[in-house]
Parts: C-alpha cells; sequence; structure tokens
C-alpha cells in the first residue's frame, strides 16, 4: 500500500509539473517581478498537500518591507514548505542545486539565486545578489550553508550578511524564523531515525531520490515554521555581531519548541 501511495504523489506532482512549467517559463519571459511569485507559491502549496506536508504557521511574516529572511536548514523539503507560507521571495541556493534533475530546473523558476564557494566565481554571484535586491526582491538564506539533523544548528556564516549591512541605510530588514519537524508519518519523532523521514542532511547518508521516494510512502509530516521579530539592520555595527543574533534567535525558537 505504501508504494501505491508513493507512486500516486509521484504521478500527481509530475502532472502539477506539467501544467505549471511551462506557464511559469511564459511568464518569466515578460514579467520578473512580485507577480511572478503567485504561480510558485501556489505550485509549492499544492506539492506540500501532495506529499502530505502540514505548515503551522507562527508569528507575522514581514512583508512591508524588503527583508532577507534567514532560518535553519533540515532537508531540500524546507523549500516547498516555506514558500507555501511566505510568497514573495527567492531562495539563495548552493550552485550545485541548479544542476540537481528536475528540482534544478524548478528552482530555477523559483528565481532562486545560485551560490558557490569557488573564489573564481565570488565577485559573479555577489553581483547577481545585488541585482536582485536593486530590483526590490527579498531574500531567503539558509546561513548554516548545509541541512543538519532538526535538532541543532550549526553557526551561521557571516559572509551571507554582508549583502544586508552594504544596504543598512536603505531601510532593509532581517526576518529570522525557526523550522521544527512536529510529527513525521503522522507522530511526534522518537528518535533521530523518524526524524530523517524528513530530514536530509551528511548523516543520513541517502541520495535524494532515495529520500524522496522513503518520504513519499510516509504518512503526513507536520512542520512548525516561527517567524521571530524582524531586525533592523542599521542597528547593528557589523555583519558578525547580526548573524550572532540571528543564530541565537532561531536556535532559541528550536529549543522552546522542544520544550513546548
Amino acid at each position: 500500500m505504501a508504494q501505491i501511495i508513493a507512486i500516486l504523489r509521484f504521478f500527481a506532482f509530475f502532472l502539477l509539473c506539467f501544467v505549471v512549467v511551462p506557464t511559469q517559463t511564459l511568464l518569466l519571459l515578460f514579467h520578473r517581478g512580485r507577480g511572478s511569485y503567485w504561480i510558485p507559491h501556489l505550485w509549492h502549496k499544492a506539492v506540500c498537500l501532495i506529499f502530505g506536508i502540514k505548515v503551522i504557521k507562527k508569528g507575522e511574516i514581514e512583508t512591508d518591507r524588503q527583508t532577507i529572511y534567514v532560518s535553519n536548514h533540515i532537508s531540500y523539503l524546507d523549500i516547498p514548505a516555506i514558500a507555501s507560507i511566505l510568497r514573495e521571495a527567492s531562495f539563495v541556493a548552493k550552485k550545485d542545486v541548479a544542476s540537481w534533475p528536475v528540482f534544478g530546473y524548478l528552482s530555477k523558476l523559483q528565481q532562486t539565486a545560485f551560490i558557490s564557494r569557488s573564489a573564481s566565481d565570488a565577485k559573479k554571484e555577489k553581483h547577481n545578489l545585488e541585482v536582485m535586491l536593486d530590483d526590490g526582491k527579498s531574500l531567503i538564506i539558509f546561513p548554516e550553508g548545509t541541512s543538519t539533523d532538526g535538532v541543532s544548528v550549526k553557526n551561521f556564516k557571516s559572509s551571507l550578511f554582508e549583502i544586508a549591512m552594504q544596504r543598512k541605510d536603505q531601510g532593509i530588514v532581517v526576518q529570522p524564523f525557526t523550522i521544527k519537524v512536529l510529527k513525521t508519518n503522522g507522530k511526534s519523532p522518537e528518535n533521530q531515525e523518524d526524524r530523517d523521514i524528513y530530514a536530509w542532511h551528511l548523516g543520513t547518508d541517502i541520495e535524494l531520490h532515495e529520500h524522496l521516494w522513503n518520504f513519499a510512502k510516509n504518512g503526513t509530516t507536520v512542520l512548525e515554521v516561527t517567524f521571530h521579530k524582524p531586525l533592523t539592520v542599521s542597528e547593528f555595527e557589523n555583519r558578525k555581531a547580526l548573524s550572532n543574533i540571528c543564530h541565537e534567535t532561531v536556535l532559541n525558537g528550536l529549543e522552546i519548541s522542544k520544550a513546548a
């Protein structure tokens, strides 16, 4: 039965892509403003419905000002979960995501900005991010630089906050938010094996396509996404201070949620 459910989910997923991909591709040829996020937003909501991901939102999402959203990162499945509730923003992802089968192209339709650790690419990528911010776009960043086990938060890479500091006189804000796994396969996870139904990180030792297939065979996953108070960039002296307070806020959100 689990395999049949997974097959039906993938059938629905590819049918959804068949409808959405050509439409969004055509739209981006003519328009890349705020309206261009509507179709991806609806697509992500549909993906969550298909694969049984329920997102409980806490706190208020900053939408009145240009914002850089930062959070912990547990799985590639964070993308549809976040985008199903946060509509008008582009993700910042590692460059190798662009070459992933299917998901790489889909991420481009979301207007994802890709970055790498290569020094030769740094200048070009910095310019691409600056262009997106100059165009008034908001960004979603995972400052850990990798996905984790869902119960810890690695130190944030302060270099990713430099683009915010460069615009501290332009009213830009940074809003931290915390992702917490409440349920996997319809029940509260009792151990890491249960959390790894959703989480995909270095410790799982499984390929992405295998993980997604296993995930599709399971029941409902419930996530709690808590948006914390936005931080005014101009109030911080340097990117390290901003990075540290964001890390502390995200981590505290996870700890409070764990204790609740």
